[in-house]
């Protein structure tokens, strides 16, 4: 099989017996090498010091002392949160379990480090996929898309690579139009599926999620193994193209914008935001409370105002109406 998503350090792990990925000293490594968490120039030498020792020992335990001798304070934030980061995943033995901790204890990480967690996880539970429509879809849990309207159809495209585009527009317009800007970026389908997989790290590929039914169904599919992998949950998720007479017992909110439109139909009201994807999920896992054994689970996904999608894959987790939540 190809490889794909590198640089999520996948390759930096050993499994479990489970297949549960194991916190190893190359990974905590690889995060000592992160830009921002390596020292700047202008780092005081205690920093360095640390820096230092982290690199030749890294799971060195860390005094207190030692971080309030740091003289930036954002440096002591953010060794605060790796430190700790790198501490709970250690005690819970493994990524998918020290993930699912943080999420249950809604401990506040900074968003890279959770977004890291996730694209872990996913490589993990996609490892033998050979689908880059699932494998772009499932993207959206842990880089952030910006939306655009082309030929009457809703395309997403990766909202830092879309960030870059815009500053190049501001700082050189005469360069940017030449590039050709966002609207250069290759959409995935048509047969150029293939390319994918040269290209994953760059997040080049836009998703046609409005007009190709493989994107939706992708998704589906990323979502369905992301609860088998984290909750051993047997389930099938299904892209819906009509919201008409749906019976919103239990739903569940992909991102806030979905979680809003959610709440609003429950009341009666308007929706809030814009509906950019609706799926079916069904399961007879015995978990699952007795009283809604059967009964479809709505999962729904909405635009910010932004026009971003903004996805958190924790609601995944604490959403779902499960009698008994314990996680594999």
């Amino acid at each position: 099989m190809p490889e794909f998503w590198v640089a999520s350090g996948h390759h930096l792990t050993r499994l479990n017996p489970q297949g549960r990925m194991l916190v190893t000293d190359e990974l905590i490594l690889a995060w000592l090498a992160r830009p921002e968490v390596l020292p700047p120039a202008d780092a005081c030498n205690a920093e360095r010091s640390l820096h230092k020792r982290l690199m030749q020992t890294p799971r060195a335990k860390v005094s207190e002392l030692e971080l309030t001798a740091l003289k930036d304070a954002d440096a002591q934030e953010n060794w605060r949160f790796l430190l700790g980061l790198r501490d709970r995943l250690i005690a819970a033995g493994t990524i998918e379990e020290g993930y699912a901790r943080i999420v249950a204890e809604g401990v506040s990480l900074p968003q890279v480090f959770m977004s890291q967690l996730v694209q872990l996880i996913l490589r993990n539970a996609l490892d033998g996929c050979d689908s880059p429509q699932t494998l772009r879809a499932a993207e959206c849990f842990f880089r952030p898309q910006r939306s655009h309207i082309k030929d009457d159809k809703l395309l997403l495209a990766d909202e830092e690579l879309v960030t870059l585009y815009e500053q190049e527009m501001h700082a050189s317009p005469l360069t940017a139009m030449f590039s050709g800007g966002v609207n250069s970026l290759d959409v995935l389908g048509g047969g150029n599926d293939w390319t994918y997989w040269s290209r994953s790290d760059a997040h080049t590929m836009v998703l046609n999620f409005g007009g190709d039914p493989e994107a939706r169904r992708g998704m589906a599919d990323a979502i369905a193994a992301f609860l088998r992998h984290m909750l051993g949950l047997d389930c099938t998720v299904t892209p819906e193209t009509r919201a008409d007479d749906i019976d919103l017992r239990w739903f569940i909110g992909l991102d806030p914008a979905g979680t809003a439109i959610g709440n609003a139909l429950w009341h009666g009201k308007p929706m809030p935001s814009t509906l950019v994807g609706l799926f079916r999920l069904e399961s007879d896992d015995a978990r699952i409370r007795p009283d809604l054994r059967g009964q479809p689970i709505w999962l729904i996904l909405g635009l910010g105002a932004d026009g971003a999608v903004r996805m958190k894959p924790q609601n995944l987790l604490t959403g779902l109406p499960l009698a008994e939540p314990v996680l594999n």
